[in-house]
């Protein structure tokens, strides 16, 4: 009911929030307890199972989301669902690094009140395996949800080796063909929409020929998505490429 009532409202939810940034903490606490279902879901995701509302993930996404309120502007170009999914997301991330971290050093320091003492240097690489350890299950779980959102555009995880420009100036200007998507709010939006790329429009818009965008468009379109989605991971393999 109370959601209905929201969007009844004769303002877009953006307006809502800068409403709530300018005081009214009535809306605010009324498009909290709206979004609730939102930010389980996006919790969910995180944490691949179902998330109760008395979890302490939950807790963690209901403080992530009432962040993304006071840090939402529209000049940022993203709707203000998907900066909040991007918030929850990887404060839900943190805390579950956290908790794994305090778990493993407790081990450690229980392992260490044994009779058999580990040295410094065997607790340091246990601790940096670990570190290892978690950092590749991230990776797996940013694999699998970019495998997921490519099925979306008609790509498949597969093709990627084969798409992928083999030349370093080819993946340049992918990439820079990537950010013009991404920066420009028209065509942002055409191609979360269409799900393929403006060839017309972004021609305008970068120096490269009609025929090689062509070539390239999935490609364009995978760093497109990495690069408006919550892949922090993935995104360290553009890092070489100017971005």
């Amino acid at each position: 009911m109370m959601e209905s009532q929201l969007m009844d409202r004769e303002y877009t939810l953006e307006e809502q929030i800068e409403r709530i940034q300018r005081g009214d903490e009535q809306l605010q606490n009324e498009i909290i307890l709206a979004y609730q279902p939102f930010i389980a879901k996006c919790v969910s995701e995180v944490c691949k199972r179902y998330i109760e509302k008395e979890s302490d993930e939950f807790s963690v996404g209901l403080i992530a989301f009432h962040e993304a309120i006071k840090g939402f502007s529209r000049e940022k170009g993203a709707s203000f669902l998907s900066f909040a999914q991007v918030i929850i997301k990887r404060r839900v991330i943190d805390y579950i690094r956290k908790e794994q971290r305090q778990s493993v050093y407790y081990s450690l320091d229980d392992n260490e009140s044994d009779e058999f003492v580990e040295s410094p240097l065997e607790v340091s690489e246990a601790r940096k395996i670990f570190q290892l350890e978690e950092e590749s299950w991230h990776r797996k779980q940013e694999i699998m949800d970019l495998s997921q959102k490519l099925r979306e555009y008609n790509i498949s995880f597969q093709e990627l080796t084969e798409i992928s420009p083999k030349h370093r100036d080819a993946r340049e200007s992918a990439v820079y063909a990537a950010k013009q998507l991404v920066q420009d709010p028209e065509l942002k939006e055409y191609v979360e929409q269409k799900k393929r790329v403006p060839v017309k429009k972004l021609l305008k818009q970068v120096p490269v020929s009609k025929k090689t965008l062509e070539r390239n468009r999935k490609y364009i379109l995978t760093i497109f998505i990495i690069l408006t989605g919550d892949y922090m991971y993935l995104r360290e393999y553009l890092e070489g490429v100017d971005l």
